[in-house]
């Protein structure tokens, strides 16, 4: 029989024990059942990654559905630092069989030594499927390379296209800062977005939505394995109301000039052509733009970086009057019949105001005004009516206004009035900024595109605004309903009836359209960008000619037709051109009847005498979706 102490001693430590194992089990249970799901989580966090994969991007069309800026695949190089072993051998070897400078390899080993050794860097892009198969075909002398596929940015119509699309970048740590929550994929290496015109003001219906990607990690965080993927939603596509083949036309008519079209339908105000001459290849951006090309486009004194149809301001010039005339009628200071004599002057206190034709027109009434350009009719305008009721009538006409598009910078130009100068100059208004103000000069500026407009509504007498986004993600952009111009129909009849003399009578006669069914109507326009002084005057003025390119004046025509029922207007500007009817009309003349045919109109369209140069003149130009092989040499500055 053993000792009464030993039992107690092994009930106590038997005891004990059962006590650690309750708590062991309570502990396991809280663990496992109360906190397991807690704890599933926090595992799986440290096994699973979730990637960002980047959405397409939506495309963009024209009216007719032709694709102005779509996706590609895009086959790329990439390598992890860790399999290469020896990045530098690898990539020498690599170089042997895809075109890979010596700069860029550099910048790869840079990216490498900046990142974990299992994270993949981007060697190569863009290349042909010859190169994949190639590097392919050598993988086991190319430890750590791999040949993927993706999607990348591509303009079918560069040059023609690249002001109104514009294109897309890397995102830069200034994209960023801009941004009040940027979205997760923007963080993603290389994701591009918009950087300039469409593809920058629509950027968020064009991106999309990424999707994920779930991938198993060891401890250190190298991919072991795919888990699954979730696609995300594609960014939706626009249609523009660009048609492409007129925006192709225009910018082939105007090479080798610096020079800006609009095009705009009279009945609703859709924007047909926005072309600014010279352009520039938006590819370039999406594929690496060179040095060499990144310094000689700034370099280039034609801007072709600038978008001439909507940022570009210029003294609208007699394309002005058109506006003043408008002005006068509706201030009731002028009856269409009433008469202004023009002696080639008008006096105001020692200085004279001189209109362009020397000997002055004689009598002139509104008509005639128009017909024959007379500045002196419009210094008296301008007398009569003042800076404030110009301004008024301008902005009632789409002048001196930053219209709603979705592009970059669009200007609001400068239709100035008595409390602007005030304001701004520090000055009185004066008589004499009245007469500046009725040629369309001194203070005053306009776009291409305002001027487009104020044609439009003249032409059609309808409020219209413009518009450059047809539909979105298939949905139909609604055409706004048609709302009358607040403006005397009787006074918009005298104006056309003017707007059609100068076309078929006067300034711009040469540039007529013969065809019965397509009669134009027009207004030419020439603006100074130098002052001539008194002593020039009278030795004779110096001709455009015989000036450096940049002290010419600007060339300006608008115009629309048909003349009994208008459906098409025309606003062209052609910088430092010299006059309007001899340099901008042909060329808007040209656009206009594109427009009509809906593509090159017949030779019986042109006057007889013009024919055979026209036919030599469509020869002439570069090939359709080229812009011209290079730019003429300028004159010396």
């Amino acid at each position: 029989m053993s000792p009464p102490g030993i039992g107690r001693r092994a009930a106590m430590l038997l005891g004990v024990q059962f006590g650690l194992a309750g708590v062991l089990a309570w502990r396991m249970r809280d663990l496992q059942i109360v906190q397991g799901d807690r704890y599933k989580l926090l595992a799986e966090e440290n096994r699973i990654n979730l990637r960002l994969i980047p959405p397409a991007r939506g495309i963009i069309t024209d009216r007719t559905g032709a694709l102005m800026a779509g996706n590609r695949q895009n086959y790329r190089i990439i390598m992890v630092r860790e399999q290469a072993r020896d990045p530098a051998a690898v990539l020498a070897r690599l170089a042997e069989l895809i075109e890979l400078p010596a700069d860029r390899q550099e910048r790869a080993i840079r990216e490498m030594a900046g990142r974990s050794p299992f994270v993949p860097v981007v060697v190569a892009e863009h290349l042909s499927w010859d190169d994949v198969v190639r590097v392919s075909a050598n993988a086991p002398v190319l430890p750590g390379v791999e040949a993927e596929v993706g999607l990348s940015r591509f303009y079918p119509d560069g040059f023609s296209t690249a002001h109104v699309v514009g294109y897309v970048g890397p995102v830069s740590d200034a994209d960023l800062a801009k941004m009040e929550s940027p979205d997760p994929v923007l963080q993603i290496p290389r994701f591009q977005i918009g950087k300039t015109g469409v593809e920058q003001r629509l950027e968020s219906e064009l991106r999309g939505e990424a999707g994920t990607l779930r991938i198993e990690v060891s401890a250190s965080g190298r991919v072991m394995r795919e888990l699954g993927r979730a696609e995300g939603t594609p960014g939706r596509d626009v249609e523009l109301t660009i048609d492409k083949g007129l925006q192709d036309y225009a910018m082939r008519r105007m090479a080798g000039q610096s020079a800006a079209a609009v095009v705009v339908d009279v009945t609703n105000g859709d924007i047909l052509a926005l072309a600014s001459a010279p352009g520039y290849d938006p590819n370039s951006f999406v594929f690496g733009i060179s040095s060499a090309e990144w310094k000689g486009l700034l370099a280039d004194e034609y801007r072709p970086f600038a978008n001439k149809t909507v940022t570009g301001t210029y003294p609208p010039g007699s394309t002005f009057k058109v506006a003043m005339a408008l002005a006068a009628l509706e201030a009731g200071v002028v009856s269409p019949r009433d008469v202004v004599s023009c002696p080639g002057y008008t006096q105001l206190g020692n200085r004279r105001f001189h209109c362009w034709k020397h000997g002055g027109h004689g009598r002139v009434d509104l008509r005639r005004s128009l017909s024959q350009s007379c500045d002196c009719y419009y210094y008296e305008m301008g007398r009569r009516l003042g800076p404030d009721r110009i301004s008024a009538m301008a902005h009632r006409l789409g002048l001196g206004i930053a219209h709603d598009l979705p592009m970059p910078a669009v200007s609001t130009g400068n239709m100035p009035d008595a409390a602007w100068k005030k304001a701004v100059k520090h000055e009185s208004w004066t008589t004499g900024d009245s007469f500046n103000y009725g040629i369309g000069q001194g203070f005053t500026l306009a776009s291409p595109l305002q001027l487009a407009l104020m044609t439009a509504r003249v032409a059609g007498g309808i409020d219209l605004a413009p518009r450059l986004v047809r539909a979105v993600g298939g949905v139909a952009v609604p055409d706004p309903a048609p709302v009358a111009l607040d403006i005397d129909p009787r006074h918009l009849a005298a104006v056309r009836d003017g707007m059609f003399a100068v076309s078929n009578e006067g300034t711009a006669y040469r540039s007529r359209i013969v065809d019965p069914a397509m009669l134009m109507a027009g207004k030419t326009g020439t603006s100074q960008v130098r002052i001539i002084s008194a002593a020039e005057r009278a030795a004779g003025v110096t001709s455009n000619e015989q000036l450096p390119w940049r002290r010419r004046d600007h060339a300006l025509f608008v115009c629309y037709a048909p003349y009994d029922k208008p459906r098409y207007a025309v606003a062209q500007i052609v910088e430092h051109g010299g006059g309007g009817s001899a340099v901008a009309a042909p060329i808007a003349r040209d656009i206009l009847l594109y427009a009509l045919h809906g593509g090159l109109p017949p030779l019986s369209a042109y006057p007889a005498e013009q024919r055979d140069a026209i036919e030599k003149e469509r020869l002439a130009m570069p090939p359709e979706g080229q812009e011209a092989a290079a730019t003429p040499a300028r004159d010396p500055a």
